[in-house]
């Protein structure tokens, strides 16, 4: 049986993958097998870190929230229980975004949420 060397898909394969490497430094950008390492890792992380992504702007925003919410006195957990006592559904992002540019607003946000959890209390 002859031997087969692959000819074009063979070479439209490699070009492919060293297209995807293009900007990397040095040899992963230039040799076939290490631009494959240096692909197929970044594929990983990037895969991994869009998850990841979600947790940490999660985190930053309840953070913020936090921030704004305790210079009132008010904690973070009670003013979500005022939160949805009072029926106000905004997300984590939408809150952390009026605690960062419209303090009024959320001073305004933060009253209703203290004056529904302190109902109860």
């Amino acid at each position: 049986m002859p031997r087969v060397k692959g000819g074009p898909k063979t070479r439209e394969r490699r070009k492919d993958r060293l297209k995807m490497a293009k900007g990397y430094y040095g040899a992963k950008s230039k040799l076939f097998r290490t631009a494959t390492e240096a692909v197929d890792k970044s594929l990983v992380y990037a895969y991994r870190d869009r998850k990841a992504r979600k947790r940490e702007f999660r985190a930053l925003w309840i953070a913020r929230i936090n921030a704004a919410t305790r210079a009132t006195g008010l904690t973070y957990s009670r003013f979500m229980e005022g939160l949805k006592r009072t029926g106000l559904l905004l997300n984590r992002k939408v809150l952390a975004d009026y605690a960062a540019n419209d303090a009024k607003g959320f001073t305004q946000i933060i009253k209703k949420a203290k004056n529904a959890s302190n109902v109860t209390d």
